[in-house]
């Protein structure tokens, strides 16, 4: 018998067939933040394994042959779910779709998991800046929450840079959450930190984070002495332009592109949504 799942949102009965090496789950919470942002959570397969900070492929079963695209799981690799940051983009061949997406709809799921934004690519250091714009935060809600990388740096920085105040709600939630947790506040408590700013609203209206690291606000800002490349790491995760002009910025401050099979001291997530 073939598998087959219903089409989501689309208020018909249509059906397509599964395709091989693909995981058919259902969504079991979905939360708007904005007119542009969401996120929504699904039940995780069986025997399904990952690492912090990896992405997976997803897509819908909304045609015969369904468009996937690449997603960070926002969900540490201990969830008994898995959770997903997504930006609505108008006409975007996934997007426009999955931004419709209600409890009990399905979403297919590519069963590799992979990705640079893990712990095992980076050198051991002292500090942890985890640099993100809009939903490029998504990889970095899993690292933050998985308790080996607090057993491994004595601070771990989040940093996330979006147009608009209101577009930082799920990076605050996450990390409230995170220190609030009575489990997980034992090892992030005094080690976890935030900088989110908005570039068109707020104090540090106009400033993009490069701004913010070479002018030294983002360490003043949070107590912590300017970057070091014998002890500071980083992750990057956002726009084409920020991971260019933020990959630059490290590599003069003397840090070197790591990966899973050469370990350096930041590392980069070259996968996009749509």
């Amino acid at each position: 018998m073939t598998a087959t799942a219903t089409e989501a949102s689309s208020g018909t009965a249509s059906t397509f067939p599964i395709p091989a090496g693909v995981f058919a789950e259902t969504v079991t919470e979905v939360q708007h933040y904005t007119d542009r942002l969401f996120r929504f959570r699904m039940t995780r397969p069986d025997g399904f394994r990952f690492r912090s900070g990896e992405f997976v492929m997803i897509g819908l079963p909304n045609a015969e042959k369904p468009v996937y695209r690449a997603y960070s799981i926002a969900s540490p690799a201990w969830d008994e779910e898995l959770e997903f940051f997504s930006i609505k983009v108008p006409g975007g061949p996934l997007t426009e779709h999955l931004q419709k997406i209600r409890e009990g709809d399905t979403v297919l799921m590519r069963k590799k998991s992979t990705g640079t934004l893990v712990a095992d690519a980076l050198l051991p250091g002292k500090r942890l800046y985890l640099f993100s714009t809009g939903t490029g935060i998504a990889p970095f809600a899993s690292v933050a929450r998985d308790p080996d990388i607090y057993e491994k740096f004595e601070k771990v920085v989040i940093t996330q840079t979006c147009r608009q105040l209101d577009e930082l709600t799920y990076g605050q939630e996450l990390v409230d959450k995170i220190l609030s947790d009575e489990l997980m506040s034992e090892f992030a408590g005094g080690k976890l930190l935030l900088h989110s700013t908005a570039t068109r609203e707020g104090p540090d209206k106009g400033e993009r984070i490069t701004n913010l690291i070479e002018s030294g606000k983002l360490f003043s800002d949070l107590g912590l002495p300017p970057f070091d490349p014998e002890t500071d790491r980083a992750m990057i995760c956002g726009s084409m332009e920020m991971l260019k002009d933020t990959a630059a910025m490290m590599e003069r401050f003397g840090l070197v592109e790591g990966s899973n099979s050469s370990p350096g001291t930041y590392v980069v997530e070259r996968a996009f949504v749509d």
